[in-house]
């Protein structure tokens, strides 16, 4: 069962850090259109265009901004989310999560906290790009024995 505060984004919407390479541009493109429509407020940092860039240097421009508090969470997308997930979780306290259904993403919120979620536009098809999305920004940590494990962690 999702956990979600549904209230929460009615006073104080969530702030999301989109980044991708030039093979996960599409993708972003299209999930920050339906975000906007949301009601998030959405930081787009690049790649503006399908020219090839490196993954690492739009990974890093989202984690600062997770890790700055200047945005709540973040979303990364490259061809396959691997990349982008193994640049960000390079970073402490950073907790990046590579999903490809509504699962995952609801484990890595619920259990482990996750604060950026990596997408493959290359293996993940729209509507469930979107899926996962909207279970990442909407799905609440559980806390208690999962803290500990976090603890670990960081």
């Amino acid at each position: 069962m999702m956990t979600v505060n549904p209230s929460f984004h009615e006073t104080q919407p969530l702030v999301i850090a989109f980044g991708s390479d030039h093979a996960g541009f599409l993708l972003k493109k299209r999930l920050l259109n339906l975000v906007e429509k949301q009601k998030y407020v959405v930081i787009d940092c690049g790649t503006m265009d399908q020219h090839p860039v490196d993954y690492p240097d739009f990974a890093e421009r989202v984690v600062q901004k997770v890790l700055n508090h200047q945005a709540d969470r973040g979303v990364l997308i490259c061809g396959t989310g691997i990349g982008m997930a193994m640049a960000a979780n390079r970073h402490r306290g950073i907790r990046a999560a590579c999903c490809y259904d509504v699962y995952q993403t609801l484990m890595a919120r619920q259990h482990n906290d996750a604060n950026v979620l990596c997408l493959g536009e290359r293996v993940v098809d729209e509507k469930m790009a979107h899926q996962c999305l909207i279970t990442f920004l909407q799905t609440e940590f559980e806390g208690g024995r999962h803290q500990r494990r976090l603890d670990k962690i960081d």
